[in-house]
């Protein structure tokens, strides 16, 4: 079971991304090297850095050892994440010593948190930057080269980075993020998040709309809205914007949507508390729109709710995800839950498990509690569940997830759906792998079809497991089922 549990959890990581050259690797004469881990937003700010180093001379390789500048976008949701990073700063450290003038620096919200303890205490970086401060990045870098340690981790009351044109890093030139907000208001006492990325603030939609059509021109196939709490977006435009009236997310979805019917949409992520019935039938209305949402619900009982500060109850929850599927009967559905959390108890780690009985969400992504400084949860609660009971129901939990995924996937096949061929199959070049607007990965062989990344396919689902559904293609090139 620990193995599996292991595989699993590695499995659902958002991971890790190593940056591969941003451009023509000649057109620079120095070279920066940035690792990104965490959420999806994290990934998108490395985008940013990469467009400001750029600018300031620096091309990107995924070799840290030949780069003159190394860079972590860093993650404090969970203590594991932090480790992981500190672990790297080591072996960077190391490297430093035989490449003198090799410049390390972290960013993100570890930057945020442990500014003086990463410079000061333990003399791991040259630099720390905050998620706000990404524009101060090239005067640091000059102080650093110069011997001062450099800092910067002021947060913004303003979207910060609307002008920016970020370089795509790692990508696979079908899909790419676009950020349509920054910070969060929700104050969950379990989370960072408030405090190392400071208050909402709402992109204007105009640099919005113009970046995605900037991407589909460039060949790009599907955007994904990023933000804390999506829902939230609102934008109030001036006179001389081009948009006449007040911008919700309902309105900036339509907004995307209208660019071109083979332009896919996704975004992340919700609060269940904040979705509402005009985004889903707005969801609805576009077949462009894909049919996903990642709802976080975090805890299924009422109790440890309300200690999460997450303003909503269980039966909240579950007369959402009910209009969802009244609303989008083949919506798919994700969540977050954390386990363990302060004071919970059997009966309240039941409640979890029977309420991911009655959804059966598709996927999820599931940890055990990590109390994080700084937090509401660690000045208010006391961890008080023994680690060993923490892993124990989290086993529990990923048991009932795969059990309900699984029965899920299988009642896919014999359904045909409409695919956007990402990359070849990891497995084997003989197979395509694309995703279906519910966000399942799809495999099929590629026959004698003559498509390419970027192309959609009708595919039948022949087969499943728990985590992806196989198939066959049944039409190639497939007209887009409505038009403007």
């Amino acid at each position: 079971m620990a193995e599996m549990l292991e595989k699993i959890i590695e499995e659902q990581r958002q991971g890790e991304s190593y940056a591969p050259f941003a451009g023509d690797p000649n057109k620079y004469t120095k070279k920066f090297y940035i690792e990104s881990y965490g959420c999806s937003m994290n990934f998108s700010d490395s985008e940013i850095v990469a467009s400001i180093l750029n600018k300031e001379g620096y091309g990107a390789t995924g070799n840290f050892e030949e780069a003159n500048l190394i860079l972590i976008n860093t993650c404090s949701i969970r203590e594991k994440a932090e480790q992981t990073v500190r672990n790297r700063l080591h072996i960077f450290r190391k490297l430093k010593k035989n490449r003198p003038g090799t410049l390390v620096g972290v960013l993100g919200c570890m930057a945020e948190r442990l500014k003086a303890k990463l410079l000061e205490e333990e003399k791991l970086v040259d630099m720390v930057i905050g998620p706000d401060a990404y524009r101060s990045l090239p005067t640091i870098i000059e102080e650093a080269v110069g011997g001062q340690k450099g800092v910067d981790v002021l947060l913004s009351r303003d979207e910060t980075y609307a002008d920016i044109s970020p370089i795509r890093l790692d990508s696979n030139g079908v899909s790419a993020f676009v950020s349509i907000m920054r910070g969060c208001n929700n104050m969950c006492t379990f989370c960072v998040v408030p405090f190392t990325r400071g208050r909402e603030r709402s992109r204007d939609a105009v640099s919005i709309i113009n970046e995605c059509k900037d991407l589909f021109n460039s060949g790009y196939k599907e955007v994904t809205l990023l933000g804390q709490n999506v829902d939230s977006y609102y934008y109030n435009p001036s006179s001389n914007e081009g948009v006449d009236q007040a911008v919700t997310f309902s309105k900036l979805l339509e907004m995307v949507a209208l660019i071109s019917p083979e332009l896919r949409v996704r975004f992340s992520t919700s609060h269940p508390k904040d979705i509402t019935d005009e985004v889903l039938h707005t969801m609805a209305k576009y077949h462009n729109i894909c049919k996903y949402i990642h709802l976080p619900v975090q805890s299924g009982n009422t109790r440890i709710l309300q200690l999460m500060n997450r303003t909503y109850t269980r039966e909240w929850y579950i007369s959402r995800v009910k209009r969802i599927r009244e609303i989008m009967p083949d919506c798919g559905l994700s969540t977050d839950i954390i386990t363990g959390f302060c004071t919970e108890t059997e009966e309240d780690h039941q409640d979890t498990l029977s309420l991911m009985v009655q959804i059966q969400f598709d996927m999820a992504y599931m940890y055990a509690y990590s109390e994080r400084p700084g937090t509401l949860a660690e000045r208010r609660y006391t961890d008080d569940v023994p680690t060993v009971v923490k892993q124990r129901r989290l086993e529990e939990i990923i048991k009932v997830l795969k059990a309900g995924s699984t029965v899920r996937y299988l009642n896919d096949i014999g359904k045909t759906y409409e695919v956007l061929i990402e990359n070849e199959s990891k497995r084997s070049s003989n197979d395509w792998a694309g995703r279906n607007s519910q966000n399942k990965v799809v495999v099929f062989p590629k026959e004698n079809y003559d498509l390419k990344k970027g192309d959609y396919v009708m595919v039948e689902i022949s087969s499943a497991t728990s985590g992806t559904i196989m198939g066959k293609i049944v039409r190639a090139h497939p007209e887009m089922t409505f038009r403007f």
